[in-house]
């Protein structure tokens, strides 16, 4: 067995190489690359599917002149459209744009070719959130909530109103000040 390139397929505008089989239109052994979108019917895992990157995503319509980046905690619009948060205990929260920090979405789910401007919403697992400490110190484990600074979470300190506006759990501290911190998105 020599060294390169064994099966080579080139196509300007329609399929580089096509298998048909009974069983198997084709089998590999080893890792498999490819470089590109890849379109799937019918998908049977028989092991572990491994996801590199942190949080499960939606993509969500957000407004064209809404300013928000990677981080911002987002509400629902009377709309339906997505935009930064701007009170405290909103219950109207959707979750956090994915990929600030060094937190990339590993999976985003309703991706779709659109006229609006979509971003993806953390809606499980990791995301860096933007945390606003000037209404409690956020210590590991704390419930967040929205604050009244756009875009920002704060620790919940009431339970009752807290109800329904959870927007995850602190993952590591900010004694003071505003800061971007990973969370566990947890909506409840």
């Amino acid at each position: 067995m020599g060294a390169g390139t064994g099966v080579v397929g080139t196509s300007v505008n329609g399929i580089g190489v096509s298998g048909k089989g009974g069983r198997l239109a084709g089998l590999f052994e080893g890792a498999v690359e490819v470089t590109g979108d890849i379109r799937l019917a019918n998908v049977e895992v028989t092991g572990d599917i491994r996801l590199t990157n942190a949080d499960c995503a939606e993509d969500f319509d957000v407004g064209a002149t809404t300013a928000a980046e990677p981080g911002t905690v987002m509400v629902i619009g009377a709309d339906g459209q997505l935009r930064p948060s701007e009170r405290a205990y909103d219950k109207r929260v959707a979750g956090v744009i994915s990929g600030a920090g060094n937190y990339q979405p590993g999976i985003v789910l309703d991706k779709q070719e659109s006229r609006q401007r979509r971003l993806p919403i953390a809606l499980l697992g990791k995301v860096f959130c933007k945390v606003d400490a000037q209404f409690g110190a956020i210590a590991v484990g704390d419930l967040l909530t929205t604050s009244s600074t756009p875009g920002h979470a704060m620790r919940a300190d009431d339970p009752m109103t807290a109800f329904g506006a959870v927007l995850g759990k602190a993952l590591r501290p900010l004694t003071e000040g505003q800061g971007l911190i990973p969370i566990l998105i947890a909506l409840q």
